[in-house]
């Protein structure tokens, strides 16, 4: 499996409850269906990547999918509960993309998750 965003190989990463795919260059997370609501509890030892290279590749949003066949492109998306982070998702294999520290910050959500939903810019 291709990384999404810069094209690095995508590591298998298992854990006891579920599998994640790991880019060896970017560090950003691949997730399928609802892994990342099971495996939040084990977010800092899966989102092991550099949150300021995350950023980086962040402002990258029109990617497709790494496991669905045919180059289905990726839906750009807004966390409900934490709008300062965006994350990219397949409509037909409900998988999810999240940049490094994107997932980290995901699992914990903090009182300074609240300010940084004050500051967060629009997604367009």
């Amino acid at each position: 499996m291709q990384c999404p965003k810069c094209q690095g190989t995508m590591e298998l990463v298992t854990v006891p409850q579920a599998n994640v795919h790991r880019c060896s260059q970017c560090r950003g997370l691949w997730f399928e269906m609802v892994d990342h609501e099971t495996l939040k509890d084990r977010a800092d030892e899966i989102d092991t990547g550099d949150p300021a290279v995350g950023e980086q590749y962040n402002k990258i949003d029109r990617i497709t999918c790494p496991s669905c066949i045919g180059n289905r492109p990726l839906i750009r998306m807004v966390d409900a509960l934490q709008p300062h982070i965006w994350f990219e998702s397949c409509k037909g294999c409900y998988g999810r993309f999240y940049d490094a520290g994107e997932y980290q910050d995901f699992a914990e959500i903090e009182f300074v998750d609240l300010i940084k939903d004050w500051n967060a810019p629009e997604r367009i």
